[in-house]
């Protein structure tokens, strides 16, 4: 702070702060405080500098020249509460799926109080803020209460701080862990299996934890044939189709929130039979040429009477 005049017959000048005490009267230091320290001193200008400031330092600090009448001068130091970094709390790993999670964000010691913001991956979402004064400072506190699901899984939440004071927020992330039941499907490698030919069936788990191990079964029962039945993880491959593989395979894996399972139908063809279907074939199409044709007449003949029905009314 630096206090000039453009006038001076030798009368020192004086700088106090906020409690009127003095803190330099010319180069003479009068209070004993390590943080404030003589900058430039002379009959035309006092300039000091308060090092590591906090907000009792805040406040109108005077500048005075003795002379008759006495002459002061006076500048407000207006001092920023840094917020601290802030701290997400109130959730526990991993969550079930359908319960209740409160996230909390808070961020103490700002002047003026911080902002809050909430982020759901990129897109903000709308908490509930909630302002404590400490003396001249803040404490900010802002909430998310929502039910997860399964969606919720590997969501990254992020509280973000701003305030005037920082040139780019202040940020911290929590990433959810839900826990949910399974779900299984089955998907299989051909769309018309037949004889001779190689077969794979999938289970497809979708689970928190993992859904395992996956156990497959034909008919309610094990399967019959392990050496052409060949199960690999989630995978179940039939090395060579035959008719004695007809049946409904299931495949069931649990965690511990449940147990899920999934069906497939199989029905192998005969690939000779497959090939005699030409006739079926033929005959579909002769059927639908006949309908096509019938159409047309009767368009024509509709076209004719409607022709003589306007010519008898003219």
């Amino acid at each position: 702070m630096t206090c000039r005049v453009d006038y001076n017959d030798n009368t020192s000048l004086q700088w106090s702060n906020p409690a009127q005490q003095t803190l330099f009267f010319g180069d003479k230091k009068a209070l004993r405080d390590n943080r404030i320290e003589l900058v430039r001193a002379s009959s035309q200008e006092l300039t000091i500098r308060i090092g590591d400031v906090s907000l009792s330092d805040e406040g109108q600090y005077t500048c005075s020249l003795f002379t008759m009448p006495v002459k002061t001068t006076k500048a407000f130091l207006t001092v920023l509460g840094v917020p601290g970094r802030p701290e997400i709390t109130g959730f526990t790993k991993p969550a079930m799926e359908g319960d209740v999670i409160t996230l909390m964000c808070s961020t103490p010691g700002s002047k003026p109080a911080a902002n809050i913001r909430w982020f759901r991956n990129d897109k903000e979402v709308q908490g509930t803020k909630e302002l404590n004064a400490t003396g001249k400072s803040f404490t900010v506190r802002s909430s998310l209460q929502f039910q997860v699901d399964r969606r919720d899984d590997g969501v990254a939440y992020t509280c973000s701080v701003e305030h005037v004071s920082l040139s780019n927020p202040y940020m911290t992330t929590e990433v959810l862990e839900v826990h949910y039941a399974p779900h299984l499907e089955i998907t299989h490698s051909l769309i018309i299996p037949q004889e001779g030919q190689y077969f794979k069936l999938e289970c497809v788990s979708i689970g928190n934890p993992i859904p395992e191990p996956v156990l497959w079964s034909k008919d309610g029962g094990e399967l019959p044939d392990i050496e052409r039945m060949i199960v690999e993880g989630r995978e179940l491959t039939i090395t060579t189709l035959n008719k004695t593989d007809n049946g409904t395979y299931r495949c069931e894996a649990s965690n511990h929130l449940g147990t899920s399972s999934a069906e497939y139908i199989l029905f192998v063809y005969d690939p000779n039979a497959l090939g005699q279907h030409g006739p079926d074939h033929a005959l579909i199409g002769g059927v639908v040429a006949v309908v096509v044709f019938i159409t047309l007449c009767l368009i024509i003949v509709l076209g004719r009477y409607l022709a003589r029905h306007k010519e008898g009314r003219t």
